[in-house]
């Protein structure tokens, strides 16, 4: 028992030191939020309305991203930026018809704001029911809690090694995360699903 726990121990500082490292190498989600403010007009700049990024590939920490910007003078009133390894690769005002009537198009409170992208990701990671998982992917969406809620929270969802393959990986679902406090708020994990 004290072996196996050694063990989790050490699997989970090393999945801890990768997201760490991976930090040096990959821009977050605040850092591609400044570099888009560049490629946006003056009227939208620091008024994100949503980060998101594709699936990590070959770690934990993504490295494909887009920050949209709530812009007044786009028809949807969004212009979006997309990143590839911390460069920009495309600027565009896309359709967001369902955003748009939801309501959620609205920028995020900035001054909430306090947990970036690899601190979202290390808060998930430590979630006790992962502890004997070997989690291999991330994605994550930074958006308002709601409507009428401008507070921010992080949605991670996460990719494990199956149990009985290990070479397989399965979505095990997404853990929410404060924006604020980097705390978890509600966890939609399905563990079951790597077995």
């Amino acid at each position: 028992m004290k072996k196996t726990f050694a063990s989790l121990l050490v699997v989970a500082a090393g999945l801890l030191v990768s997201v760490t490292d991976a930090r040096a190498d990959e821009p977050t989600a605040f850092d591609l939020i400044k570099e888009g403010n560049r490629h946006v007009g003056e009227d939208a700049k620091d008024k994100v309305t949503q980060v998101r990024s594709e699936k990590s590939v070959g770690s934990l920490v993504p490295n494909i991203w887009y920050v949209v910007f709530y812009d007044p003078d786009a028809t949807a009133k969004a212009t979006e930026v997309k990143f590839a390894a911390g460069k920009k690769v495309a600027v565009k005002r896309p359709a967001r018809v369902l955003e748009f009537g939801s309501g959620v198009y609205k920028p995020i409170d900035r001054a909430k704001l306090k947990i970036d992208s690899n601190k979202a990701i290390e808060a998930a990671i430590k979630d006790p029911l992962l502890a004997n998982l070997t989690l291999t992917n991330t994605q994550l969406w930074l958006e308002r809690t709601g409507r009428d809620d401008a507070t921010p929270v992080w949605r991670v969802r996460l990719w494990a090694a199956k149990v009985r393959k290990p070479t397989e990986t399965v979505d095990i679902g997404d853990l929410f995360v404060s924006g604020e406090d980097g705390k978890i708020i509600k966890s939609d994990l399905k563990i079951n699903r790597a077995d």
